[in-house]
């Protein structure tokens, strides 16, 4: 589980959140919507200390930190441990073979022997059909192998959540669904997943959550089918613009 309590991020001419409390459960999917600028992207790279609040207390497991205090690199690195993100950009290293880019950050950061990251990520290209481009390089991929790949490369971490800021949100229609559909499947599998998405149809059909944000503030956070279903006039009125 992931907590946050009374998590507030300010900058000059902004307040980017607001006295936020949620709480994130293990072996689920969330989904964070909201209108562009609300703060879904700051909310969500606050849980692994890509931005740094100004103040709350942040949960993961049985690690708290108060972050109105200084934060060593040793709890960051506690943190980052227990999560992995995926951006918006697909972010692969150029000059690395996929096979290469799904075992670099096991060898070099988790010390993992070279045969055991090599296998891991086998399995992971062969559960999700994408065998074939193990010795390729970014540049022979398209924009959805891409983006695969890189949800591949977290996964390859063992993390115990998986944080995506808007994956698919650079991808035309068709390799959006070829990202969503891995999505959807490491949702059936239990995966802690949090996910930035503008994706309605996909947050509907997927989510167990939905947290909805709204100018820094948490407008609603509850189960996928009440956000959906809501008579809350602000959610409708979001809901109808997303539609034509």
């Amino acid at each position: 589980m992931i907590q946050v309590e009374h998590l507030s991020k300010h900058y000059p001419d902004k307040v980017a959140l607001d006295d936020i409390n949620l709480i994130f459960p293990a072996e689920q999917t969330t989904a964070i919507v909201g209108p562009s600028g609300s703060g879904k992207s700051t909310l969500l790279r606050s849980l692994n200390l890509l931005e740094r609040p100004d103040q709350g207390e942040l949960q993961i497991d049985d690690l708290t930190l108060d972050l109105s205090r200084p934060i060593t690199t040793s709890q960051i690195l506690q943190i980052r441990q227990k999560t992995a993100m995926v951006f918006q950009e697909k972010a692969l290293f150029t000059h690395l073979t996929v096979m290469r880019n799904l075992t670099e950050g096991p060898i070099k950061v988790q010390k993992k022997d070279k045969q055991v990251a090599e296998t891991r990520a086998r399995e992971l290209l062969e559960q999700f059909g994408m065998s074939e481009l193990t010795d390729r390089y970014p540049y022979q991929l398209s924009g959805g192998q891409q983006q695969r790949v890189a949800i591949l490369r977290a996964l390859a971490m063992s993390p115990k959540y998986l944080l995506l800021d808007e994956p698919t949100s650079a991808l035309d229609p068709e390799l959006e669904a070829q990202v969503l559909r891995v999505l959807k499947d490491l949702a059936k599998k239990d995966t802690s997943m949090i996910i930035v998405t503008h994706n309605m149809a996909f947050a509907e059909q997927v989510a167990d959550q939905i947290v909805f944000i709204d100018n820094g503030h948490v407008g609603y956070n509850g189960a996928t089918e009440g956000f959906f279903h809501s008579d809350n006039k602000r959610i409708k009125q979001f809901l109808g613009a997303m539609s034509f």
